[in-house]
């Protein structure tokens, strides 16, 4: 067999880039290099966006990138790029805009053909080989723009040109007034209406987490009151959490689910999902006290780790779905694997986990039976108890010593490919998580690895003019985006609200500062995508919408809102609207495709509360204070703390804070909202009543 020869690839830092540098086909990175060459022979571009743990971009490179015929008609026919969409989310976004224009869809892998001038006139996401079931395939596609190219090239020309200015014409935005809490409550009716009552989640399948909805149910909740909010977030965080969505061995959430009940997945693990729905299950617990979510959120918190996070402290960005080269292979068991493992013990716990002998896990092209099962329980311990008339608490017992020796034999198997990139955004999430976690369980471990974490990107992932979006194998590259910015601002601030750590809050505000300064509209509001001196794509996109992250203007809205709040500067609420104008027509048309947006608005529209706490940072009264606040859901506060045993100067220079003292050397709190301080409070409980009566945070 001859030696593979690699491509440009070769030279690449992205695990994705990296997978694909034996490919036949000549793969290029992005880079002007194969612009040029395009345009000096005449070519068309093929320009392809994946990730290294999509389980169908391993698909169609299995057959077509890695297939001898395709990749010469490809070599032949194109000049092809290869992108790492994680490495480069502004080229991937405008791509999914093309995708989404010319054909109503988009997902990964993601293939758009443009010309040598850099102007779309095809887009598609996965095409298999071989043309059948409605699908065109590569050859015939590839062979059919060869043609087209020579033969009728005005046709693609002025569809390229009409692709741009479609995408100049609907990226625009026309400012307008601020919404009012109205699109609040038409959320919340969207949301309700495509509630699914039994199984959780919202619509059909496939279904993937969402927490930025449970971030806006748990809000509304709050502000109004209204028990089927609360009754949507429990019902989705349980069904979740209990289906196979959930790794049940060894901890976290698979990217979605293919089925309605949550049971099958696609079985990638994205560090985002972990860090969110760890969001998503703090705050459940905040609201409910219930100790399953509390639970959940540190067993994900133990697989992130354990296992995605680097030694120097970053965490890495994915684990794939394959290994073996089959999807899932890591995370399904036969059932005579498990009565080997278990023993006597097999009978009850392939029971408890829905085990059956010919495997519950079916193959996804043909739907055969594999002989394999994914573990998932599909009810509460409680329930299982009563089905199985085990005593609850014998049973969670049982489970948990089967999982340990279940996740021991596991461990032996080839595990799957780790992404071990870190990025500047996701670990700001991350971030964000581990801070609001340590603080909310007072598991300072938690609050630790995020220190190490912002401390990494701190570092290096800096230089002089700003942040870099990705570092791997000791190279931090690529210019960061609004994402990167406003992710790892919001990691800082649940830092510095952890941890009253002053650098935290420093660094926030000159992330901060860096982010109005290279990214801020000065016409017409809102951030850009991409900074005013980075490299010119066909559009310069403001991202409102969410998709599987909140977007990074409304991530930016609320850090704007809780700056404010904590320093005082009213020209951050003054920025805060300006998004809130700019996004307010297309929020007006669909409130809940900007659903986090509305979250940054419910705290912009008040009652929101701005707390000073005055005390001894070492004294006990100070920390049972804080522990007490800190064990609430209260979304709608910011909280400076102003240590009397010690220096401030930064925070004094930044806050007003210096009237607030402490009353006969008790950790005291002063609470202001609406423009106009309390009386200042001494005693915690009296504390955590204001800030839940419902005169003051309901309508």
């Amino acid at each position: 067999m001859p030696k593979r020869r690699p491509n440009r690839l070769i030279n690449e830092k992205s695990p994705y880039l990296l997978q694909h540098a034996y490919n036949p086909v000549d793969w290029y990175p992005w880079c002007e290099e194969a612009f040029e060459k395009a345009r000096r022979e005449d070519k068309p571009v093929f320009v392809s966006s994946g990730y290294s743990a999509c389980h169908w971009c391993h698909v169609m490179e299995e057959e077509s990138f890695n297939d001898p015929e395709v990749a010469s008609l490809m070599n032949e026919t194109f000049v092809s790029i290869k992108i790492d969409r994680e490495e480069r989310p502004d080229l991937d976004n405008v791509l999914m805009a093309v995708s989404q224009l010319m054909t109503g869809t988009g997902g990964w892998p993601l293939n758009v053909i443009m010309t040598p001038d850099k102007k779309p006139f095809f887009a598609e996401t996965y095409i298999p080989k071989e043309t059948g079931f409605g699908r065109v395939g590569m050859i015939a596609l590839v062979e059919g723009i060869r043609t087209m190219w020579r033969e009728r090239r005005e046709e693609l020309l002025r569809s390229a040109e009409g692709a741009v200015s479609a995408l100049k014409e609907v990226s625009a935005l026309d400012p307008g007034e601020a919404p009012d809490r109205s699109v609040m409550d038409e959320a919340f009716v969207d949301l309700l209406g495509r509630f699914d009552r039994e199984n959780g989640g919202f619509g059909a399948a496939p279904k993937f987490p969402v927490p930025h909805y449970i971030f806006f149910l748990l809000s509304y909740w709050r502000r109004t009151g209204n028990a089927d909010a609360l009754a949507m977030v429990e019902k989705t965080l349980r069904k979740m959490r209990f289906g196979g969505i959930y790794d049940h061995v060894g901890f976290g959430f698979h990217r979605y689910s293919t089925d309605e009940r949550w049971i099958v997945p696609h079985f990638e693990k994205m560090l985002y999902d972990q860090a969110l729905l760890t969001i998503a299950y703090t705050e459940a617990y905040q609201a409910t006290k219930k100790g399953f979510y509390r639970d959940t959120a540190r067993e994900i918190l133990s697989y992130v780790l354990r296992d995605m996070t680097s030694p120097e402290g970053g965490f890495y960005a994915a684990e794939d779905a394959d290994s073996e080269g089959r999807e899932g292979a890591f995370y399904l068991w036969k059932a005579e694997e498990i009565r080997k493992v278990l023993g006597a013990d097999a009978d009850l716990v392939m029971e408890v986990f829905n085990v059956e002998d010919e495997g519950n896990f079916r193959d996804e092209a043909l739907g055969m039976r594999t002989g394999k099962n994914i573990l998932y329980l599909g009810a509460s311990i409680e329930d299982l108890a009563l089905r199985t008339g085990v005593r609850a608490d014998v049973l969670e017992a049982e489970v948990e010593s089967a999982r340990q020796r279940l996740f021991a034999c596991r461990e032996g198997r080839v595990h799957p490919a780790r992404d071990d990139k870190i990025l500047t955004d996701w670990n700001g999430l991350m971030i964000a998580a581990c801070a609001r976690a340590g603080a909310a369980f007072g598991v300072g471990a938690y609050t630790d690895a995020a220190l190490r974490a912002a401390d990494f990107i701190f570092e290096n992932m800096v230089t002089a003019s700003g942040l870099r979006h990705r570092f791997r194998d000791g190279e931090a590259a690529l210019d960061a985006n609004l994402d990167d910015y406003a992710f790892l601002i919001w990691g800082l601030i649940e830092l510095y609200e952890a941890t009253f750590d002053a650098n935290c809050l420093k660094r926030a505000l000159d992330l901060n500062s860096i982010l109005l300064d290279r990214f801020w509209d000065e016409a017409d509001g809102g951030f850009f995508f991409t900074p005013r001196d980075g490299e010119r794509l066909i559009i310069r996109q403001k991202e409102g919408r969410d998709g599987a992250m909140p977007s990074g203007n409304s991530v930016a809205m609320l850090n704007l809102l809780r700056l404010s709040g904590i320093t005082g500067d009213t020209a951050f609420m003054d920025r805060a609207y300006s998004i809130a104008r700019l996004f307010s027509s297309p929020v007006r048309r669909s409130p809940a495709a900007f659903i986090h947006l509305l979250t940054a608005l419910d705290f912009a529209l008040g009652p929101s509360f701005n707390l000073v706490i005055a005390g001894d940072s070492k004294s006990e009264d100070t920390r049972e204070m804080l522990k007490a606040l800190r064990s609430e859901f209260i979304p709608d506060m910011t909280v400076v703390f102003k240590p009397e045993d010690e220096g401030c100067s930064f925070l004094s220079s930044v806050a007003a804070v210096d009237q607030y003292r402490s009353i006969e050397g008790k950790a005291t709190a002063y609470v202001c909202t609406g423009g106009s301080c309390g009386p200042p409070v001494t005693d915690k409980e009296r504390l955590v009543e204001m800030l839940r009566r419902p005169e003051t945070v309901r309508r």
